[in-house]
């Protein structure tokens, strides 16, 4: 079965998403002749290889006239430290509430060979839209010649950056005015984008996480701390989970961003693959960690793991499903499979702590807990274990590096024993009351309140926790199960 795999260790920016789809095998041409059709002011595209850190990748460059430019590159002046030798007053960079020229991120630093330059004009250099609104910028898209699909993914990466700016700034998404976002260079990285994507017939992206940098970045408005908020937004509205590095930096941006929430549909990459195709593509800032993104084709395949033979393995873990799935009432148990995940900390308060437990239940844990410890030194510590499928071990993993100053997780798939089980309400004189009722080996019932179902008729009869809890018992004994 054939995946793609982005990887955002340095972030992503809609030029380097771009970049890497090319880069991978996304059609050139294809991709020019839709930018030409977009009725926009004159612009070039240039697409070249370029060296970052030793590593060979793609650029994709939208090069504007003076009066586009967002002129992104004064890295002091970007990231708010005074003294740079640019006024103020010779940086717009805002789109609506929002900042600099997202999308020129890390400068060059080598070219060789294979150099191609496109050049647009439709003969229009009206810059009276300068700030657009979000259906000016779906009447755009809605001219150019490309595929429904295509289409249809560029207005939905836009849509997706509209609400996360109307958050921000508390209107409605259809009065948020665009500058940036709605600026030509813009426009052609995520048409751009959605081009490459229907054209490799790319249907979901693997993305664990995205990697932020630190410090702050110059707006419309002054000084933001980063991860700005529309990028903010956009993790949190699609639950993308943020890995802050020890780099000062913006390395997400909110065309990024928006790209990976409309494509990402996994977190975990698959337990062993081969990789097919690799495309790397370059970004224009300059920040001590080399900005590239990392885009791989890959093939689920079935392979020996440390433990056997993985297919073997499957096979096991199918037939204690059917099991469970075909034994019906005479099944006394069933058996699955979770991952216990377990690290010790010894540098962190109780609130982050409380925080983390949280957020790791928000991000699908079954079970959370710490245990005190005395750690090296004799240093007290609590040893933090989380309970988890497979679907969520690499997102909790990814939140617990991040949330706290671990660096190692250990990790064990372990197999369980689960009674069949059922959840019902009743309706009582007191008011519903929600109850579990699991059935053991021999056939017997239990059943047991839930805990939020108990507070509620506490608080409807104005009596303590302890006695209606009895009452809830009362019901319970009262069904004779």
């Amino acid at each position: 079965m054939t995946k793609y795999y982005l990887e955002c260790e340095s972030g992503v920016a809609g030029d380097m998403l771009v970049g890497a789809l090319l880069d991978i095998g996304a059609d050139e041409k294809k991709l020019m002749r839709v930018l030409c059709s977009l009725p926009l002011d004159d612009f070039d595209v240039e697409i070249r290889r370029v060296r970052k850190a030793g590593i060979d990748a793609c650029d994709f460059n939208v090069i504007l006239d003076e009066a586009h430019d967002g002129h992104d590159h004064d890295m002091a002046y970007l990231h708010g430290h005074e003294g740079s030798h640019h006024d103020a007053s010779d940086h717009d960079h805002s789109n609506g509430e929002h900042h600099h020229d997202e999308d020129h991120y890390g400068e060059h630093e080598h070219s060789h060979g294979g150099d191609h330059h496109h050049h647009h004009e439709n003969g229009r250099h009206d810059h009276s839209h300068a700030h657009r609104h979000l259906s000016d910028i779906e009447a755009i898209i809605d001219a150019g010649q490309m595929t429904d699909g295509a289409r249809s993914l560029a207005k939905r990466i836009f849509r997706i950056v509209a609400e996360s700016e109307a958050k921000a700034h508390a209107m409605p998404v259809d009065e948020v005015h665009f500058h940036e976002v709605g600026a030509v260079d813009s426009i052609v990285d995520i048409v751009a984008i959605a081009v490459c994507v229907d054209d490799l017939g790319i249907e979901g992206l693997i993305v664990p996480y995205l990697c932020e940098g630190q410090g702050t970045v110059r707006c419309q408005h002054g000084i933001l701390p980063i991860p700005v908020p529309a990028v903010q937004n956009i993790a949190e509205a699609h639950q993308i989970p943020l890995k802050r590095i020890a780099v000062t930096g913006e390395f997400v941006t909110p065309t990024g961003a928006a790209a990976v929430a409309a494509l990402r549909t996994e977190a975990a990459l698959p337990s062993v693959y081969t990789v097919r195709r690799i495309g790397i593509g370059a970004g224009k800032r300059d920040y001590e960690r080399a900005s590239l993104v990392r885009l791989m084709e890959l093939e689920e395949t079935e392979s020996e793991n440390e433990n056997g033979d993985a297919a073997s393995e499957s096979r096991k873990d199918q037939a204690f499903r059917q099991k469970g799935e075909t034994a019906g009432s005479d099944a006394d148990e069933r058996r699955d499979f979770i991952w216990k995940l377990e690290t010790d900390i010894d540098d962190t308060t109780g609130e982050r702590l409380g925080f983390l437990m949280q957020l790791l239940y928000e991000f699908g844990a079954r079970e959370v807990h710490y245990a005190p410890v005395q750690m090296k030194k004799n240093r007290p510590g609590v040893e933090l274990v989380v309970i988890c499928d497979e679907e969520t071990r690499e997102d909790l993993e990814a939140v617990i590096f991040t949330e706290t100053t671990t660096i190692g997780i250990r990790r064990v798939r372990m197999e369980r024993t689960v009674l069949p089980r059922r959840e019902e309400e009743w309706n009582t004189v007191d008011g519903p009351l929600a109850v579990k009722i699991v059935e053991l080996p021999n056939g017997q019932k239990r059943a047991y309140p839930e805990y939020e179902s108990v507070l509620d008729m506490a608080l409807r009869n104005k009596t303590s926790y302890a006695d209606a809890w009895e009452l809830a018992q009362q019901y319970i004994r009262a069904r004779q199960l």
